[in-house]
């Protein structure tokens, strides 16, 4: 054995990206199950919220039928999902890190920038979409849906919106002094995608105007993207099949992606790694 393979395997097991984001995820998943607020946020918040919104759903079929209670409830709860546990619970995550001075340690060593915002996020992002699988699976067995039209589309959907709320979390830690006010700061982004990106009030039933301005937000084009997945329509057009759904898509998937950029832009310029004494 060499000098130089000596030494590497008393180093121990090559550092990798992979391995960085394992490790960072791992610990910030031992910080979030010791964080009981966090932990009811993420896992009860948005299941609590679902009996509130079949109810909202429900009237707003009296006045407009036809509406799919159903399917609106499940792709409105999936969003409802990503909104709090991806969003508001990795703001807050970001906003801890930084002012605990975990992040200013974490970029002196190996792990690169993007990694350590990654797998910060890591938890999160895998709670929920465990959340959204149980969700969908469960629900659509109980309501007996269809099954997606257009699975690759609804894919694409989750991880346009998990990209953006990620962004978007950066983005908001920067004008989060703590932890606690984090409710606060958030609190624009998770009323816009609720109410504004037909979470609660469909967009069909919306006045013409005021649902164009509401696709244009940035959050809207994701959700909508799932919704084309699972149906087959967004509900500006009879639904179509897996072929037709790409054609309905695209309109999203050009918004989406704009503000995605937005978003990354925004996060690299505006993201703090130490609190400003």
């Amino acid at each position: 054995m060499t000098t130089a393979t000596a030494a590497k395997t008393a180093a121990g097991p090559q550092s990798t990206t992979a391995r960085r984001l394992l490790s960072l995820g791992r610990a910030e998943a031992t910080l979030l199950l010791r964080n009981r607020a966090a932990l009811f946020t993420a896992l009860l918040l948005p299941l609590l919220l679902i009996a509130g919104r079949r109810n909202m759903l429900k009237q707003q079929a009296e006045s407009h039928p036809g509406l799919d209670v159903d399917t609106l409830l499940i792709t409105g709860t999936i969003g409802g999902i990503l909104a709090f546990v991806v969003y508001y619970n990795l703001t807050a995550a970001y906003v801890a890190r930084r002012n605990e001075l975990v992040l200013k340690r974490l970029r002196t060593g190996e792990a690169r920038d993007i990694e350590i915002l990654a797998g910060t996020a890591v938890p999160s992002v895998s709670l929920a979409l465990m959340m959204c699988a149980v969700v969908g699976v469960g629900a659509a067995a109980l309501l007996k849906l269809n099954t997606p039209v257009n699975p690759l589309l609804l894919a694409v959907g989750l991880v346009l919106s998990i990209a953006v709320f990620i962004a978007l979390a950066a983005i908001s830690s920067a004008f989060t002094k703590t932890v606690e006010t984090a409710g606060i700061t958030t609190l624009p982004v998770l009323l816009v995608s609720q109410f504004g990106s037909g979470l609660l009030i469909p967009l069909e039933i919306m006045p013409p105007g005021l649902a164009d301005f509401c696709r244009l937000l940035p959050t809207t084009p994701a959700f909508q993207l799932i919704r084309i997945g699972w149906t087959g329509s967004d509900g500006s057009a009879a639904a179509t099949g897996f072929a037709g759904t790409w054609s309905t898509a695209a309109p999203h998937l050009v918004t989406g992606a704009v503000w995605l950029g937005l978003a990354v832009w925004g996060a690299v310029r505006y993201f703090r790694w130490e609190s400003r004494r």
